[in-house]
């Protein structure tokens, strides 16, 4: 009875911090559409966002709906996708470190946008184009080196990276001055270009795999985590249920990098801050879909006020601070082992 009273409380606790991380994630992108040279109160911006000034006050309706609800919902989207990404594979390799960053996906995906813009002439949609490309075959090259299993997903992954690394250096070398300083844009992890095609993009994504992966391998992921013994004795097919969700993650994980670039740290970050805000064990996916979507767009609105007269790429931003977050939690960690 008392086990049983805990989880409830636990679960009790996550629903009320994922629902908290929602109601955050929706105040945070009102101010920041509300923010710029341009400042437009909160009021005004929710009445241009349900339409209702859009004849009245046509110019406030055009700066929120095509000059800032692009870069701010392509924030939230990119977010919330790399942290259900980061969630996923942390839980299913058992490793805080399991993460798109670490295991080479971002890199490849790196690969693919800088041979797009290097060889290829960079257009509108090559970019993006190569950069899920390029993650979807550094993450099945991860997946097929690691074999069955996947025991050893991570050190594979950061050796691929490791050998994408040295590719996309050299790539760097081969471009025209222009096209390495826009690659080097795009290889930080920028909103700058943020459009509605990437949100709709992100969209359509999560709107396809938060459901599968919520709802329909919830259950299974956290199975998991006893291990592949425990959750086969529970009637879960462990090996099917890996690849389905490593696919699922993989493509979160691209998608994000075709919109936004390889964004550090939101993906590994995300996840151990939502599950220190529950006090949860489990693979914590929705809240950690919710604190990722806040921490990109609060990156973004960040990356836009830090250097007065500069913008600087979100990803610089989430480095700073997922960074500084890591050796926290290293610090810690050590802490309370000593």
């Amino acid at each position: 009875m008392r086990c049983t009273g805990r989880v409830r409380r636990t679960t009790r606790r996550a629903r009320t911090v994922t629902a908290l991380l929602c109601v955050a994630a929706l105040v945070v992108a009102v101010v920041v559409l509300g923010s710029g040279d341009v400042p437009i109160g909160p009021l005004d911006v929710l009445r241009s966002l349900v339409g209702a000034n859009a004849t009245s006050d046509p110019s406030t309706h055009f700066i929120v709906w095509q000059l800032r609800l692009p870069r701010v919902l392509t924030a939230l989207l990119a977010g919330a996708a790399l942290a259900l990404s980061g969630a996923v594979f942390q839980s299913l390799v058992r490793n805080p470190l399991g993460s798109p960053d670490v295991l080479g996906f971002t890199q490849g995906a790196a690969t693919g946008a800088l041979s797009a813009i290097v060889l290829f002439g960079g257009g509108a949609l090559a970019v993006p184009l190569g950069a899920v490309i390029g993650a979807l075959a550094a993450g099945g090259s991860v997946l097929l080196l690691a074999g069955r299993g996947g025991q050893h997903l991570v050190l594979v992954g950061i050796a691929v990276g490791a050998v994408l690394t040295g590719v996309n250096g050299y790539l760097l070398t081969r471009g025209q001055l222009t096209d390495a300083a826009r690659a080097m844009l795009w290889l930080t992890g920028s909103l700058d270009g943020a459009d509605w095609s990437g949100a709709m993009l992100l969209l359509a994504v999560l709107g396809l795999l938060v459901p599968v992966v919520c709802l329909g391998y919830g259950r299974a992921l956290r199975l998991l985590e006893l291990g592949d013994d425990a959750a086969t004795a529970l009637g879960v097919p462990a090996e099917r249920t890996r690849r389905t969700l490593l696919v699922a993650a993989l493509l979160l994980a691209a998608a994000a990098a075709a919109a936004v670039g390889p964004v550090a740290f939101v993906a590994l970050t995300a996840p151990q801050v939502a599950r220190r805000l529950t006090r949860s064990p489990g693979p914590n996916l929705l809240p950690s879909t919710a604190t990722g979507a806040v921490l990109l767009v609060l990156a973004d609105w960040m990356a836009q006020r830090l250097v007065p007269g500069h913008q600087l790429p979100a990803g610089v931003v989430t480095g700073l601070l997922g960074g500084g977050y890591l050796i926290w939690l290293l610090a810690a960690q050590r802490r309370t082992a000593a």
